[in-house]
């Protein structure tokens, strides 16, 4: 689930309507399969910031998507031996 957070984007959180108003789901209103996906997308963030070196790190950090920044890094590491 870690991976696919990665290759295919978060989780899209479901959302609800409450007094007129739509909006997404909190984290204790999600299923037990969606939750184990929200904290999977987290894991695979976290992961991949963790492995990085500290100038690649401060260019990145800013993006909460692991998709989005793993699709980042690999624009920055193109063309160098840490592409591999």
């Amino acid at each position: 689930m870690i991976l696919e957070s990665v290759e295919n984007g978060p989780l899209i959180w479901p959302s609800i309507e409450e007094n007129g108003v739509i909006r997404p789901n909190k984290y204790s209103e999600l299923s037990a399969t969606k939750a184990i996906q929200a904290d999977c997308d987290i894991k695979a963030t976290n992961t991949i910031l963790q492995g990085l070196l500290p100038e690649v790190y401060a260019l990145v950090s800013n993006h909460k998507v692991a998709r989005e920044l793993w699709e980042r890094i690999q624009l920055l590491m193109q063309g160098t031996s840490l592409m591999k």
